[in-house]
């Protein structure tokens, strides 16, 4: 496959997974009487990895997630030299995706920018948990998604049912966490909204980089040397 449209492929996953799926959060959860709340902001960016997924998979990988991406690289899934354009083509896809997203919200009358669904601890936390709490929960968290993805993809898994396996686990990771840190298990999409909230989302945008990838790698390892024969 052409690399230029690999990384058009992540691009673009990576910002539907940003404006449509994390917009939810920004436009729609908090709308009085039908607002969609947890349950639909879970869904939301579950649908939206799910349909990118389908979409872009035989392009890209799909992965839209630079955690993702690090643990294909360890699981012997994708090339390290590949690495390094993937994760500027997932940055630049979600900030696309973010900027748009805030021309949007910003035209409603009275808006208040508040913290742009960003991630966070302490005060940036939906339910205050600590840093301590954000830092387990999003570590483990990415690492069970990276078992998922790899067992759903794996040579002897149904063939077609990939995309529905993560996009439901990608669910249901953000029905227990999104209280927790508001759910990022990927550091693009983290860093996307932190631009745009700026303050104290930016200064606590490593804690989003340093769990996933950690969780990422944890993942990996499990996967390739505890649940598979062939190492991969």
């Amino acid at each position: 496959m052409n690399e230029s449209k690999k990384l058009a492929a992540e691009a673009i996953g990576t910002f539907t997974l940003v404006f449509a799926g994390i917009g939810s959060a920004v436009l729609a959860a908090g709308v009085p009487n039908v607002g969609i709340g947890f349950m639909g902001i879970a869904l939301a960016v579950g649908l939206s990895v799910m349909a990118g997924a389908y979409a872009f998979g035989t392009i890209s990988g799909a992965h839209f997630n630079p955690a993702v991406t690090l643990g294909l690289a360890i699981a012997g899934r994708f090339e390290w030299r590949e690495l390094p354009g993937y994760w500027i083509a997932q940055l630049i896809g979600g900030a696309v995706g973010a900027a748009l997203l805030y021309a949007v919200a910003s035209g409603k009358t009275g808006f208040v920018l508040g913290n742009f669904a960003s991630n966070g601890y302490g005060a940036l936390s939906p339910g205050g948990y600590s840093l301590n709490a954000v830092l387990i929960a999003e570590a483990a968290l990415t690492a069970v998604f990276l078992v998922i993805i790899l067992g759903s993809t794996a040579k002897k898994a149904l063939a077609g049912f990939a995309p529905i396996a993560i996009g439901l686990g990608l669910t249901l990771i953000h029905l227990m966490s999104i209280p927790v840190s508001g759910t990022s298990v990927n550091p693009a999409r983290s860093t996307a909204t932190a631009i745009f909230a700026q303050g104290d989302a930016l200064m606590q945008l490593w804690v989003f980089w340093a769990a996933p990838l950690v969780g990422g790698a944890i993942g990996a390892l499990i996967w390739r040397h505890v649940l598979t024969n062939d190492g991969k």
